[in-house]
């Protein structure tokens, strides 16, 4: 059965304390399987470690999915002591995807070197895992805690879009997230086919647990509002990339998004990770209504 997971609008102006807990706990108290938020560093958006952790202390059901962590942007030491105290603080609630992002100036504004980002996440995966089961960061080191609630550490899913991201992850994920902005159903069938390929080729007999999201708006004049945050997401890209690409977002509407889920669902997706363009709280209700009448 597909579960359902909401990625809070972390990066709404709008999106106040009063705001952001009233969308945790109703999703908590909604159809939703997760809750998640993306990590980003330049522009207006709220820090997703600090969210999250807002979120766990606020919500007793829903995993908490950090989607997704630019790990080559941190240390490996401090972003496995960060997941497994979210996961104390969850009660064992966590899923955590790993990535290596693609906005060069967020590593420039932390410090962090954007060359060799993906060998560093291998290492990096290795060493959080070591972390998680007590062994210490160096010889002489105390262990670096809290051991995680979950035996081992949380899962992992890789945050890819192509074939070298999904076969670096086949060697340690337990699973893909994949994105498709407008919630295009080839393009996800083509990473689908890309992360199976990929755990088949290095000899796994399971096939990797699917995360798929997109973006989407039911509030009140959805269109508009949708086209405005992809273009305003964007224009890191430059302005006529990001109004091409706004001026093709159509997942504004309950057919439109009902269309994306039959299609996710068609795809044996295992978990749809709605993400919403708004802060305004009916985006929950109406797709939650919506979510009720698919069954």
């Amino acid at each position: 059965m597909v579960r359902y997971g909401i990625c809070l609008p972390y990066m709404k102006r709008d999106y106040d304390r009063d705001t952001i807990l009233a969308w945790c706990r109703a999703i908590d108290a909604g159809p939703w399987d997760s809750l998640s938020c993306g990590e980003r560093i330049t522009g207006y958006t709220c820090d997703m470690r600090v969210l999250l952790s807002a979120a766990a202390a606020v919500t007793e059901r829903v995993r908490i999915v950090p989607s997704l962590y630019v790990l080559p942007m941190h240390s490996a030491v401090w972003a496995a002591k960060e997941i497994a105290t979210l996961d104390v603080l969850s009660g064992g609630r966590v899923t955590v995807t790993v990535g290596v992002g693609g906005r060069e100036k967020d590593y420039r504004a932390v410090g962090a070197s954007f060359a060799h980002r993906h060998e560093r996440m291998d290492q990096q995966v290795a060493e959080m895992r070591r972390i998680w089961a007590g062994e210490p960061p160096f010889e002489g080191a105390d262990p670096v805690g809290p051991a995680p609630v979950q035996a081992g550490g949380p899962p992992i899913l890789i945050g890819a879009m192509g074939p070298k991201g999904m076969r670096r992850g086949a060697a340690w994920a337990q699973g893909v997230y994949l994105f498709s902005m407008n919630g295009d159903k080839g393009e996800i069938a083509k990473m689908i086919d890309m992360a199976d390929n990929a755990w088949e080729e290095a000899g796994r007999a399971d096939r990797p647990y699917r995360m798929a999201g997109f973006w989407h708006s039911l509030a009140d004049d959805a269109e508009p509002r949708l086209r405005q945050y992809v273009y305003d997401y964007l224009k890191i890209a430059g302005d006529d990339v990001a109004k091409l690409v706004a001026g093709t977002m159509t997942r504004s509407n309950e057919d439109a998004v009902r269309r994306a889920i039959d299609d996710y669902r068609e795809l044996e997706v295992d978990e749809i990770m709605f993400s919403a363009v708004t802060a305004d709280l009916a985006e929950l209700d109406r797709l939650a209504n919506l979510i009720a009448r698919i069954g």
